[in-house]
């Protein structure tokens, strides 16, 4: 479906500068858009682009549309963010052309009695919706997707096949959960008890009863795989507009703060608190009962040990390099502790002296 540059304006704001009744079909990047699609600046320094581009029409910032040397035949839709306006318009373009899943359920699906399912929902085949749970209106909810005992969906979600959300669990509206995605398993808590030492020692791990559930706000996206624990006694908690990518780990009675994003392949130990607008690096490791601030920026495979509070970036992962040289580096990591007594020992005798003269 062809949209015009005003029918684009008209729904997502920004000015047309050029022909507001161009047509364009789709979307596609500077160097390679065709008369029929649109394009976006995001990146000043690709400004050249825009005067060779074929693409019918571009997204651009006010001050980069100031710098071009010629406007002269060509169309523009000048917005303060091309590159989210350019997210926005291809959503819009996406939905256009995605065939609409017809409402109701599945015959192979197993709902119980008690649980209420707007007549606006897709539930799909063999999904199992247990007793009083509650799902949205026009949620869809693909194969193989199990929601548990008192669950609510909330509207416009979009939970893909093989999601589990088990018991007593809460999704906002308008999240989307990925394929694979586990919500509400137990956290991981156990008590020791042990007695004796070595070979001798007896006893076992305690299990320890996880009765809270997750609380997920509006418009929280998770990724395929990612799994969120319940909590031991209150919830773990996703706040609004929180974006999980996949294989993400976030343990029990954590929270995580509004707008904050996590990347692949991290985990959140259990009782953490994460702020609003923090960004978490692929594979960072978080240990548990920390606390990171609103703002705070931790880049890929560092290991979060202690409190964060104040905004910033933090980094502990020691980055790649040749083996020989990484061989050196922990030579002199492993001996750090004796230079440090010999520091001292030069400190005392340099003291000694002073004192001395």
């Amino acid at each position: 479906m062809a949209l015009t540059l005003e029918q684009i304006s008209q729904r997502f704001g920004g000015e047309v500068v050029g022909d507001a009744a161009l047509k364009v079909a789709g979307l596609a990047p500077l160097d390679q858009a065709q008369p029929h699609q649109l394009a976006f600046l995001a990146n000043p320094k690709y400004l050249s682009q825009v005067e060779t581009t074929q693409a019918g029409a571009v997204l651009i910032a006010p001050g980069d549309l100031a710098k071009l040397a010629s406007r002269e035949g060509r169309s523009f839709i000048v917005t303060p963010n091309p590159y989210a306006y350019f997210a926005r318009v291809a959503q819009w373009f996406i939905d256009l052309a995605s065939p609409k899943a017809p409402a109701g359920v599945h015959p192979s699906a197993v709902i119980d009695p008690s649980a209420q399912v707007a007549p606006d929902a897709v539930i799909g085949p063999h999904v199992v919706i247990e007793a009083g749970a509650v799902i949205g209106a026009r949620a869809r909810i693909d194969a193989n997707v199990t929601i548990g005992r008192g669950t609510r969906i909330g509207e416009d979600s979009h939970l893909y096949p093989n999601v589990a959300v088990y018991h007593g669990c809460n999704i906002g509206p308008r999240a989307i959960v990925h394929a694979g995605a586990v919500i509400g398993s137990d956290g991981f808590g156990f008590a020791p008890d042990f007695e004796g030492e070595g070979e001798a020692r007896t006893g076992s791990w305690v299990k320890i009863p996880q009765v809270g559930g997750v609380a997920i706000g509006a418009d929280v996206e998770i990724g395929a795989n990612t799994t969120i624990d319940r909590g031991a006694m209150a919830d773990t908690i996703i706040e609004e507009c929180v974006k999980i990518d996949n294989l993400v780990q976030i343990g029990h009675n954590c929270k995580i703060g509004a707008y904050t994003v996590i990347a692949g392949c991290a985990g959140i130990a259990g009782s953490t608190t994460i702020g609003r607008h923090c960004m978490i690096g692929g594979a960072v490791g978080v240990a548990g009962h920390v606390t990171l601030g609103d703002f705070v920026i931790v880049t890929a495979k560092s290991g979060v040990s202690k409190s964060l509070l104040k905004p910033g970036i933090y980094t502990s992962a020691f980055p790649a390099v040749g083996h020989a040289e990484w061989n050196k580096s922990a030579a002199l990591v492993r001996n750090l502790d004796k230079m440090r007594e010999r520091i001292k020992t030069l400190e005392a005798t340099l003291a000694e002296r002073g004192d001395n003269a």
